[in-house]
């Protein structure tokens, strides 16, 4: 699928179509580790989601080995907390597998529409981000687990809750492998009106 464009270039319209569908949530990551300068181009990258009147509300925290041990360890503890001690294990050991972590947040604000719209620019951002990792081979899990809400996690990475608070955890690395996923088709979602 080609489209030409007014000013008579030609674009490539199903190679940024097929990109996108490609991108996939995942859970099993190879223990490769990704450099941090592809996430640092990745976050690049990310910060040129739309964002109205150029708030920008978006950081982020990429987590080196010490702070993920520690965010493994307090995983343990909070789900030991919410659930039991089997899960809490699960949870934990499957934290510790993933070889890399990243932390987007969004600039809180007492206008609930800026903070709608600032909270709708870093998920714009994340995506932008995924789909530039997906690119270079890397995929991610959007994550929103409960250490995302839990002041003890907010006070291990020096984040202040009450400027800031979680959009999510990315977690990423080089796959395994990468589900197959379905949508529901275009007419299921689409009214189109006169």
């Amino acid at each position: 699928m080609s489209e030409v464009h007014p000013d008579g270039e030609s674009r490539n319209l199903q190679l940024i179509g097929e990109r996108i569908r490609s991108r996939r949530t995942t859970n099993l990551f190879l223990k490769q580790a990704v450099s941090r300068a592809l996430v640092r181009d990745a976050i690049e990258v990310a910060r040129w989601a739309p964002n109205h009147h150029l708030t920008e509300p978006w950081h982020f925290y990429l987590l080196g080995d010490d702070k993920i041990a520690r965010s493994v360890e307090l995983i343990r503890t909070i789900v030991a907390e919410n659930k039991d001690e089997d899960i809490a294990e699960f949870k934990a050991t499957s934290a510790a597998a993933i070889p890399g972590w990243l932390i987007v947040t969004c600039r809180k604000s007492d206008d609930e529409l800026l903070q709608l719209e600032d909270y709708a620019s870093c998920c714009c951002a994340v995506q932008n981000l995924t789909l530039y990792l997906a690119e270079a081979g890397v995929a991610c899990k959007w994550t929103t687990g409960l250490i995302t809400r839990d002041q003890r996690f907010f006070d291990l990475l020096g984040m202040d809750s009450e400027k800031e608070f979680v959009v999510g955890l990315i977690w990423y690395g080089y796959p395994k492998i990468l589900p197959t996923q379905n949508r529901k088709a275009v007419g299921d979602i689409l009214t189109e009106t006169d």
